[in-house]
């Protein structure tokens, strides 16, 4: 029996993903990943600081205290945080002890829109950093003090990392995605900090075993979390539902997020609201407008947007309520809904807020999203 082929770059050796030209192997399962790596003599400036315009709340100092602790003594972290908790706020101390050692550091996460987002915000808190944004189309630049890119780049800094944060871990496509879990413990020579509000049980056991598992269950300016609200209808009043609140909520200049289980039910609920409600819009994956859209609508300019699961992550609207329509899909987990509901009452002065489940039955998922997010309030 000859040598099994084990992929350098993914560490795939399944027979069934490995081809053969002239004789040699080559592996099929991360052949779509090509491109250039990113150097490894990349020089980190020097007297790097961290510059807050706001203070952390005594809890969030406490847990980045202790993330700066776990990792002087070489023990990976999970940070089981709620929404609105202010995460990555919680690694900035530790980013900046590396960045003081001139060792490399990389933010990622499974989202361009997240990437895109989070550069400017880490750029603001650490001024004189060279911070890069590296997605799909935007791979010019490898190399800075610090890294801010999707998971699907990481195949291009194997084993480059002295400290790697992964945020939003149960996350499309990151979840569940065996070649960008490889992708990701790959490129960490040193240490990582996992960041989720929703961990699935698996990966809190693995962390308690392993590593270290941090909670903060209070969201920065000490609000509760909006307990989601159920209105169960029979299928073919639930647009005539949604109308209603939407409506409701227009009529007290409130700002919508209404979330769709599909696109083409998004595309035929969207066409419907439209006849009665204008200054709307319909966005997902697929809708190439969609960043015009939501900046009209952050600026006030639309008054709701009808939008697949891709804004249920990493957008913050002050006063936005939330409808979930069709909340009893299956394509609804869980942790999907919390997420989703935790886009309402994020900002200082606006802390409150709806989440309305608008569904034909009560989904297993529905209830345990509203039993969870009642037990994080009362953990707080």
């Amino acid at each position: 029996m000859g040598n099994i082929f084990v992929c350098p770059k993914c560490g795939n050796s399944d027979p069934r993903y490995i081809g053969f030209i002239n004789g040699k192997p080559y592996c099929r399962l991360c052949l779509s990943f090509k491109g250039e790596d990113a150097k490894k003599d990349y020089r980190i400036k020097k007297n790097i600081k961290l510059t807050l315009d706001y203070p952390l709340s005594a809890k969030q100092k406490k847990i980045s205290d202790e993330v700066v602790t776990c990792l002087k003594e070489k023990k990976n972290v999970l940070i089981h945080a709620v929404t609105g908790a202010g995460k990555t706020e919680l690694v900035y101390k530790a980013i900046e002890m590396y960045l003081s050692l001139g060792l490399h550091v990389g933010f990622a996460t499974p989202r361009k829109d997240v990437v895109i987002d989070l550069k400017p915000r880490i750029q603001e808190a650490f001024k004189d950093a060279r911070v890069i944004a590296v997605y799909g189309e935007h791979t010019k630049r490898l190399n800075g003090d610090i890294i801010v890119l999707t998971t699907h780049q990481l195949y291009r800094y194997n084993h480059y990392f002295d400290l790697l944060i992964l945020d939003e871990i149960d996350a499309f496509p990151y979840a569940g995605n065996r070649l960008l879990q490889t992708f990701f413990y790959n490129s960490v020579r040193g240490n990582y900090i996992l960041l989720s509000a929703t961990p699935s049980t698996e990966i809190l056991d693995k962390m308690k075993r392993e590593g270290r598992v941090l909670e903060l269950f209070e969201r920065y300016h000490k609000g509760k979390l909006i307990v989601p609200k159920v209105i169960e209808k029979p299928e073919y009043f639930l647009i005539a539902t949604c109308l209603k609140e939407l409506k409701r909520f227009i009529t007290l200049k409130k700002p919508v997020f209404i979330f769709v289980p599909t696109i083409e039910t998004g595309k035929n609920l969207f066409k419907l609201l439209s006849l009665f409600i204008k200054d709307g819009s319909f966005v997902s994956s697929q809708e190439e407008m969609r960043k015009i859209d939501i900046e009209k609508f952050k600026n006030g300019d639309l008054k709701y947007l009808v939008t697949t699961s891709i804004l249920e992550r990493g957008v913050t609207v002050k006063d936005l309520q939330v409808i979930v329509f069709e909340a009893d899909n299956y394509i609804y987990n869980k942790e999907t809904l919390i997420q989703i509901a935790g886009r309402v009452g994020r900002k200082i002065g606006a802390t409150n807020g709806e989440v309305l489940f608008i569904a034909s039955d009560i989904s297993n998922a529905m209830q345990e999203a509203i039993e969870d997010t009642k037990r994080y309030n009362e953990h707080r």
